[in-house]
């Protein structure tokens, strides 16, 4: 509809400055390969007898009215498959976080001991907003702009095959300038995607900790820490931005560019050989503006899918992560405890060094155990070994003497009362 609104525009240039050739017989079809001077005789002659029979001002009123409902049903169209994308992007956007989530509560807590809460966080907000409006442009330039252009340059070809033939050699021309000016923002994307994951950690901590903070008057020190990672940000964003700005304007400037050697090619081919309709070149330079929309769009959503690579690799990275810790294909339920817990010659390191060495201990039922140490001396360790938020290097840990390895996890927890070293209130 984008392209026939402004086909439809040749009628009402014909009757406006009377260019319209009288032809008082109607044309008849000889084959396709006279399609095109049939179509314009037939125009030709439809407009000649509606003027002679309805008079000139009136067959104008007609073709304006025409032209209305061809623009309503375009609005209407776009309107449509805005509508219907919003749906499938926010769908898959939805989906795509439930899985995120999903898969965060699932990794075990060495994950997080490698990786910052604060990136983690930012893959889930930041990220996945930026692949939503990456998503959006890629529907729009796969199914909407390229048809647009497809209509136009084959109602251009229509219209003159020599002009269209000029056009084609620019467009490779412009395509490979666009290319080179977009080729590095999926780097620099990805280091933006860092930076903020960044901050978010660093304000996640601060929040987190501001008694110890406070406590120990280093306010200036974090602020200092929080201007350093906002300032990479700061630069990181900038050269980000100011590369995926020139994608309008270079696509723009190129498109005017062709536009300009057309206007001089075309009045050659009007005035000097007259072998063009002035009505049929000016719909020609209509139709030529037309296709810059869509091809700034599309140069404008190929940075946009540029940026989103780089969220979604970190995205994949995520949801790409093993899960060490999970239920065997055969794994026992478990209800109720009846005999002991015992703890046998475990071996267990966070990185390099081992935190518990050779470590036994015998729980019976009833019997009440404290553990007694230094700050680091492995106490929670222990716990943490005994829920399976961790599993051990070496050795065993049994209840009722069955391994926990072989325990459900869900059930193996059920069992299991945990009071927290700082009380959390949920939202």
């Amino acid at each position: 509809f984008s392209t026939l609104s402004l086909v439809a525009v040749i009628p009402v240039l014909k009757v406006i400055f009377d260019d319209t050739k009288h032809v008082v017989k109607e044309p008849v079809y000889l084959g396709i390969k006279h399609a095109k001077d049939y179509s314009g005789e037939y125009l030709n002659y439809l407009l000649t007898s509606k003027m002679d029979e309805l008079g000139q001002f009136t067959v104008l009123m007609y073709i304006i009215g025409l032209i209305i409902v061809i623009f309503l049903l375009k609005n209407l169209c776009n309107y449509l498959a805005l509508y219907f994308i919003t749906h499938m992007r926010n769908g898959v956007i939805k989906d795509l976080r439930t899985e995120l989530y999903g898969k965060v509560v699932k990794l075990p807590f060495s994950y997080y001991s490698s990786t910052t809460k604060g990136d983690v966080i930012a893959k889930l907000t930041t990220d996945v907003n930026e692949i939503s409006g990456a998503f959006l442009n890629a529907l729009e330039m796969i199914v909407k702009e390229p048809l647009t252009i497809l209509f136009t340059i084959t109602m251009m070809f229509w219209l003159s095959t020599q002009l269209s033939l000029f056009v084609l050699v620019f467009i490779p021309l412009a395509g490979f300038i666009i290319s080179k000016v977009g080729k590095s923002l999926k780097k620099k994307s990805m280091r933006v995607q860092e930076q903020q994951g960044k901050i978010l950690s660093a304000l996640e901590e601060t929040i987190s900790g501001l008694k110890v903070i406070k406590s120990f008057t280093a306010e200036a020190l974090f602020k200092d820490r929080f201007s350093q990672i906002n300032e990479r940000l700061f630069n990181s964003s900038n050269s980000v931005s100011n590369r995926q700005n020139l994608a309008s304007p270079l696509s723009e400037l190129l498109g005017i560019i062709v536009i300009g050697v057309l206007l001089v090619y075309g009045g050659y081919l009007v005035f000097e050989k007259e072998s063009m309709e002035a009505s049929f070149f000016l719909t020609y330079i209509l139709l030529a503006y037309n296709i810059l929309t869509p091809a700034k769009d599309i140069s404008k959503a190929s940075y946009a899918l540029k940026r989103g690579n780089a969220s979604a690799e970190r995205i994949m990275g995520l949801l790409g992560t093993d899960v060490v810790i999970m239920d065997k294909t055969d794994a026992l339920e478990k209800s109720t405890f009846d005999e002991s817990i015992v703890i046998e010659n475990i071996n267990f390191r966070y990185e390099q060094e081992n935190v518990l060495k050779e470590f036994s201990l015998v729980v019976h039922k009833g019997q009440t155990v404290a553990l007694v140490g230094q700050s680091g001396s492995g106490k929670s360790t222990i716990a943490n070994l005994l829920t399976r938020f961790y599993d051990v290097q070496e050795g065993s840990v049994k209840i009722d003497r069955v391994d926990i390895r072989d325990y459900k996890i869900h059930s193996l927890r059920s069992m299991m009362g945990l009071v927290t070293q700082d009380s959390i209130l949920f939202n």
